[in-house]
């Protein structure tokens, strides 16, 4: 006879292929922005596009991405961090993308929408059984994090 009551792994999974998936294009856009186009390149794009502040909104970002996505995927402390991505890109699709319309390759929002409410949902859910915070939280964020 088999145990009924006992959670499936098959949640955890997805929320691992979800996690790699999302938290890495978050750490390569993070990446791209300290490495590639630098902090400078990017503090001038950011104000090309007129975010404000860029000199500080601009390593802001680009370091929440980078570390935010690493910490996405390994799974540690993802609500909070999903919650910073979701509102990374609730501003990107705001402030840079809404005025192209929906598709992305004329500059639009649904690939930022999509990140957004994938950490948005990872930020609800949790990272699952296989991640750090499932290993050394449980599953829960400690209230001095949320």
């Amino acid at each position: 006879m088999t145990n009924t009551t006992a959670p499936s792994a098959a949640p955890s999974f997805g929320l691992l292929v979800l996690r790699l998936v999302v938290g890495g294009i978050f750490a390569a856009h993070g990446a791209q922005k300290v490495f590639e186009y630098t902090i400078p390149g990017t503090i001038a794009s950011f104000s090309g596009m007129g975010i404000p502040l860029p000199e500080i909104a601009a390593p802001l970002v680009a370091f929440l991405e980078l570390v935010g996505g690493i910490l996405l995927a390994l799974g540690l402390f993802t609500r909070p961090v999903g919650i910073l991505l979701a509102i990374d890109m609730i501003v990107a699709l705001v402030a840079v993308h809404l005025p192209a319309g929906l598709w992305v390759g004329e500059g639009g929002y649904e690939f930022v929408a999509v990140l957004g409410v994938a950490a948005l949902a990872l930020a609800f859910t949790g990272a699952g059984r296989f991640s750090l915070d499932g290993a050394f939280l449980r599953g829960r964020v400690p209230a001095w994090v949320s």
